[in-house]
């Protein structure tokens, strides 16, 4: 096996695995468990799935990647950012749907990560992942405000607009009781880490909170009265009826669900590794994510990712290797086990309260409105990609804000592209006065274009208008292109219609200063065989060496 699709669990073992690592690795697996135990049941029930499916999730989805993955000690589990494309899913298309749909991301993620495409996510443009992340922060709030209240509505709207009418409706029969837990449990959570860390809050909110609520009998909804309890075994394994119009209607979701747990899951990687010191492996990394997300689905569970919070807690707490995640899944397995039934008595308020400080962090308000002070460009795909996510749906936020981004970058390059006629400056230029000129002139009927920036489709039409500034037709034409860095086919077409042109009218074309890769290119096209070998200058004076060549051969008097 290529050692950059190796996990990093057998690295580590390779290496000699440590007693010493070994108690870092079970402090930080058991206070990450600790940590993701409310945090999974959370996220289940607002992606409109039952409670236990989070921890089904955790415990198998994490198991997984965190023994094929190629990071020392990420945690993998459900996250924030599937709410809102599960809860969509589950909706319309039942739980099936969103198996099919998690089974072909998994493919893909493995597909991925085989083509050695782990660099390429990194190319997603920084005002989309904000955008999408703080439309779905703000998505996530939303979808809460009913259990903080208590509004008892009959049936939640999907779309955000009918959510927040319906809010507005029915907000004064809010129940006294439920926003006092909601309250009582949001307090704890943000005002226990000035106590101390060691205890995570969303435990402390619901250990003390749902004691309250069970020893004074505080009428208010918990998991019990809304979903009937929390088995404590494990699912048998759940194999969907897959049709292929099925196939068809999932693949666009399963797109979005692969690049969300890529982004996510590469993120945390890069999280980790600027806490530890270390460097994952982005490709095994993403082999791990799809094997653990089709095992994830196959056993009851949900889509799930690399998780940025829990894997610093983990990390701060001790944990340095997979065996830290592997831990954390096995603590979570036996609370499923022996504890299970006692989480279904947790308010639904507490719940609403963990997922509202989720939603605060997840939304990186401090980013947004610091990245819109950017340039309009990125202002405009930040703010689409973010009203797409909250207004319309988060598969096409992520595909409208990659393709504005990405014309955005095109229009960026193509007015960076420009020619300018340097025949008559070419004396002032560095290359000349650096050299002896004594003997170097430029004959008439001569004209050099210098080319900036790079020839790609983008650009050839300004190319197009630019080279075409001169009124005459020069008997000589060169193309000085030592500023080029690349060059693309619909560059290499525009030359072969300058070549043609200059055939046609009589003219000389000549390439000065071609770089190595743009040469490259231009040879395998089989553009240089076109025009010529002999016509390829090393640099400009080589160039006007051949231009001189050429003018002496038909009019030798004219260029005396």
């Amino acid at each position: 096996m290529h050692r950059k699709l190796e996990p990093k669990l057998l690295t580590v073992l390779r290496e000699g695995y440590t007693f010493k690592q070994f108690q870092g690795d079970l402090l930080g697996g058991l206070t990450v468990g600790v940590v993701a135990l409310p945090l999974s049941i959370a996220l289940a029930i607002a992606s409109g799935v039952k409670p236990e499916q989070g921890l089904y999730t955790a415990i198998f989805a994490g198991f997984v990647i965190a023994a094929l993955g190629g990071s020392r000690a990420q945690i993998s589990g459900p996250t924030g950012a599937f709410i809102v494309i599960v809860y969509g899913i589950v909706q319309k298309y039942g739980y099936d749907g969103l198996v099919v749909a998690t089974l072909i991301a998994g493919i893909l993620l493995i597909i991925m990560g085989l083509a050695r495409m782990g660099a390429f996510l990194k190319f997603v443009p920084y005002p989309v992942v904000i955008g999408f992340t703080s439309g779905i922060a703000l998505i996530i709030f939303s979808s809460q405000v009913s259990d903080l209240l208590g509004l008892r509505l009959e049936k939640m709207p999907a779309d955000f607009t009918e959510k927040w009418i319906e809010y507005v409706r029915h907000i004064t029969p809010a129940d006294p009781y439920t926003l006092a837990v909601g309250a009582a449990s949001l307090i704890i959570i943000v005002l226990w880490p000035k106590i101390t860390h060691k205890v995570p809050g969303p435990l402390v909110a619901i250990l003390a909170v749902t004691f309250v609520v069970q020893y004074f009998q505080i009428p208010v909804d918990t998991i019990a009265s809304r979903f009937g309890g929390v088995p404590n075994s494990l699912p048998s394994p759940h194999f969907p009826v897959v049709t292929w119009p099925l196939i068809q209607q999932m693949f666009s979701p399963a797109i979005t669900i692969a690049i969300l747990a890529g982004l996510e899951s590469l993120l945390a990687a890069v999280v980790a590794d600027g806490m530890t010191g270390t460097r994952h492996r982005s490709n095994m990394e993403l082999i791990a994510q799809g094997t653990g997300n089709i095992v994830s689905v196959m056993f009851g569970g949900i889509p799930a990712t690399g998780a940025i919070a829990r894997t610093a807690t983990n990390i701060k707490s001790g944990g340095s290797t997979p065996v830290a995640a592997i831990i954390h899944c096995v603590f979570l397995l036996l609370v499923l086990i022996f504890i299970g039934k006692w989480a279904a008595m947790i308010p639904m308020a507490t719940l609403a309260a963990i997922l509202i400080v989720v939603a605060y962090n997840m939304s990186e308000w401090r980013e947004f409105s610091h990245l819109l002070k950017s340039p309009r460009g990125d202002v405009a795909v930040l703010v689409a990609t973010f009203l797409l996510t909250v207004f319309i749906e988060l598969t096409v936020a992520i595909q409208v804000g990659v393709l504005l981004a990405a014309f955005m970058f095109l229009q960026k390059m193509s007015t960076e592209t420009h020619v300018d006629l340097i025949t008559e400056n070419l004396n002032d230029d560095e290359e000349f006065q650096a050299r002896d000129m004594s003997g170097v002139s430029i004959p008439k009927g001569v004209e050099v274009f210098e080319i900036y920036g790079s020839l790609f489709f983008g650009a050839v039409r300004q190319f197009k208008e630019s080279i075409r500034v001169v009124a005459t037709k020069p008997r000589v034409l060169i193309l000085r292109m030592r500023q080029v860095p690349t060059i693309d086919a619909s560059g290499i077409h525009v030359l072969e219609e300058l070549a043609a042109e200059a055939r046609e009218n009589g003219q000389l074309l000549i390439f000065s200063a071609v770089s190595r890769s743009v040469y490259r290119v231009m040879r395998k096209s089989g553009f240089v065989e076109t025009v010529g070998r002999k016509n390829f200058a090393g640099d400009i004076f080589a160039a006007l060496e051949i231009a001189k060549a050429y003018l002496d051969a038909i009019d030798p008097e004219k260029t005396r």
